[in-house]
């Protein structure tokens, strides 16, 4: 049946669990994809009778009437890039748990760890020769295995991503700004894709959910916790990028002051926030440099006068 159609038809399809090759098939018989955005198709969510023949017949009105909330379908060459970062993210993820469960044995049996931590080289020797029971010793040794098979597939993909970096401009730019060293680089650029997409720095928090919550009643404005809608992997990452770049003194009084008035978490947060901001006009410039010089000119002269610190 999906050959039936004439070439160049638009299909709509819900974003969902492994949607990429989809977007591939629909590409090879020559159609054009849409993908719908979930959180903004209320025709569907608040429909009462709910089935996959219901929902279809509503896209297509919808995308008929060109009413259709769609998301961005990422080239593949960008969903590539974000799956090896995704990917070296997770192992190091496992990694820390790995980590974090022999510190817990340890902790269990009055064990300190010593100076420098568990897993330098002195570290190693001194977990080896500690007197451990039998089945502490299992679990530790087990966990230190899987550490250690770890380490090798992290090294090669190390390479392969500085090798990415070096050969993109933006990854280079945005390496200007405190707290953001190469894997961070590279995943905002992933993450983001096209900075085009993006009509103004907010637009781009809002989309990351470093936005917060807005609720109107009458001429009362209510202002909530950050949405956590839209990307969470350049949320999560921007969050970490912060933890550096807060020491820096472009955001050090902004930080401190925060952090008396609501709290350090927050204070990170508004961090993320604003390093992000600095980052959209970084790839803005880069992107288009004539086009964007005049918005956001201390940016550009920090980007230009600072150096790498991430």
């Amino acid at each position: 049946m999906i050959g039936d159609l004439p070439i160049g038809t638009p299909v709509a399809f819900e974003a969902a669990y492994g949607w990429g090759w989809l977007v591939e098939l629909l590409e090879d018989y020559g159609y054009k994809p849409h993908l719908v955005h979930p959180l903004q198709c209320k025709a569907i969510a608040s429909a009462r009778l709910k089935n996959d023949k219901v929902d279809a017949a509503t896209l297509g009105q919808l995308l008929r009437a060109d009413l259709l909330p769609e998301a961005w379908i990422a080239p593949l060459d960008v969903r590539q890039q974000r799956a090896l970062l995704r990917h070296r993210f997770q192992l190091v993820r496992l990694r820390t748990l790995l980590r974090n469960r022999i510190h817990a044995v340890l902790a269990d049996l009055g064990h300190t760890r010593p100076t420098g931590g568990c897993f330098t080289g002195p570290g190693r020797v001194w977990l080896a020769g500690l007197p451990l029971p039998d089945a502490s010793r299992h679990v530790v040794d087990d966990l230190l295995a899987v550490m250690d098979a770890l380490q090798p597939p992290i090294g090669v993909l190390d390479k392969e991503l500085a090798a990415l970096a070096r050969g993109d401009p933006r990854t280079t730019a945005l390496m200007r700004l405190p707290g953001i060293g190469t894997l961070t680089a590279l995943a905002i650029v992933a993450e983001v894709g096209d900075i085009s997409r993006f009509p103004s720095a907010r637009n781009l928090a809002s989309w990351a959910g470093l936005t917060p919550t807005v609720r109107n009643s009458d001429r009362t404005v209510h202002h909530g916790h950050i949405s956590k809608q839209g990307s969470p992997w350049l949320r999560w990452i921007m969050c970490e990028a912060a933890q550096t770049a807060k020491r820096h003194p472009l955001f050090a009084p902004g930080y401190q002051d925060m952090t008396r008035r609501r709290g350090k978490k927050i204070a990170t947060t508004a961090v993320a926030r604003k390093l992000l901001t600095h980052a959209y006009h970084v790839l803005r410039e880069v992107h288009d440099p004539q086009a964007t010089s005049h918005h956001k000119p201390g940016v550009h002269r920090f980007t230009q006068t600072a150096t790498h610190s991430g």
